[in-house]
């Protein structure tokens, strides 16, 4: 059994490549990444093969998008990508092709005309779900709705239908896909893990006992929630607590911000690397992702690891790893009088705080790793090709 992937980005087809690797089934990595970039993962860069373009491209028109207004350039880049990738795989002797949503069209057309399986991986919700869910919110806040061009939309609908199995990471995007008539035979849900390597708890960090430090972390936007976030954390006003968001904001979000500018416990960090992650959550008390629509947040999964309980909307994949009242929250969505209910009760009784954190850590330590995630979709693949053949 043989694995080639591709994905134009990374997401989590970098852990996904390192487990089939270790198992000796991949075949080759085609990415937009460069092949140094996955020499941490134990991958000889004679099996990835990189094709720049689209991040070259992504951060030349991020200096120069005002001139572009009203190019689709995502559609441009997942069209380029496909066709490009579509071209590197060796069909014949690819057993399974793994392809992320919005670049696999081009190469799983091709490989109707081999004996290979075609799997797509889907990160998010239903593309026409996850179209409605977010019109609809940017709707109710007056915002132009940023969301997929109709052509995008088009292209993903045909990738479902040319995939032989769709997997996804949580019950929230597999009822998506459900919901729009999808064979729930087609659907294979494996939630995704954390490396525990590079996220951990650790002790040698003292939190300071005179803040409560709430942490999320992720692009600040309309579709993670941030804004009732900010909004349910200003109304509580607890005194001597802190919200501390790391990651880019988006410009959809500079008058939201713009109103709580003088608020100095509303902390913007911006984007930070990747590896100086844990020591912002180790920092932190709690951790809250309150996305609209999210198929599975990873940054649940990381915060776990660093000893975090998590309240988490029921959008983003947490029901699939927190256990509710255990390690954290699961919450309606667009709820902020529940948001509310459940920071101000960790925020009081820091004991309940301090165990749930505790068995957060306990939960990753068993249950989250990508080894872990690794042998269920290595079993998964390995089943669905034995069906095949």
């Amino acid at each position: 059994m043989k694995i080639t992937i591709v994905v134009g980005g990374k997401f989590h087809s970098f852990n996904l490549a390192e487990q089939l690797n270790k198992k000796n089934v991949l075949k080759s990595l085609i990415t937009s990444y460069p092949n140094y970039s996955l020499k941490k993962y134990g991958i000889k860069k004679e099996k990835v093969k990189s094709l720049l373009f689209k991040e070259i491209f992504l951060k030349i028109y991020s200096k120069i998008s005002f001139f572009f207004k009203k190019f689709d350039y995502e559609l441009y880049l997942c069209n380029y990508f496909g066709e490009k990738a579509s071209k590197q795989i060796d069909y014949a002797k690819t057993d399974i092709l793994v392809g992320w949503s919005g670049f696999s069209k081009e190469s799983f057309l091709i490989a109707k005309n081999y004996n290979c399986l075609k799997i797509l991986e889907r990160g998010s919700s239903h593309i026409k779900f996850q179209e409605s869910l977010l019109k609809d919110e940017y709707l109710k806040i007056g915002i132009k709705p940023k969301i997929p061009s109709k052509k995008m939309i088009d292209k993903e609908i045909q990738e479902y239908d040319l995939a032989d199995y769709i997997f996804v990471p949580s019950q929230f995007v597999k009822d998506s896909f459900l919901k729009y008539g999808i064979d729930e035979k087609k659907i294979v849900k494996i939630p995704y893990g954390v490396d525990l390597k590079e996220f951990e708890k650790l002790n040698n960090i003292k939190k300071t006992k005179e803040k409560f430090k709430i942490i999320s972390a992720g692009t600040v936007c309309i579709r993670k929630g941030s804004h009732y976030l900010i909004k349910a954390f200003d109304e509580l006003s607890l005194p001597n607590s802190e919200l501390i968001f790391v990651g880019p904001i988006d410009k959809e979000m500079d008058l939201i911000i713009k109103k709580f500018s003088k608020k100095k416990n509303i902390i913007f960090l911006g984007k930070k690397d990747q590896d100086k992650l844990k020591y912002y959550y180790n920092e932190s008390d709690l951790f809250i992702l309150n996305s609209i629509e999210d198929g599975f947040g990873m940054v649940i999964s990381q915060a776990m690891a660093c000893g975090l309980p998590v309240i988490s909307t029921d959008n983003t994949g947490g029901s699939e790893i927190i256990d509710d009242n255990i390690n954290g929250y699961i919450i309606p969505v667009r709820n902020n009088e529940i948001l509310k209910e459940k920071i101000k009760e960790l925020y009081l009784n820091k004991k309940k705080l301090k165990i749930m954190g505790l068995n957060a850590y306990k939960k990753s330590l068993t249950n989250l790793s990508w080894e872990n995630y690794g042998n269920k979709i290595f079993d998964a693949y390995k089943s669905l090709y034995k069906n095949k053949i």
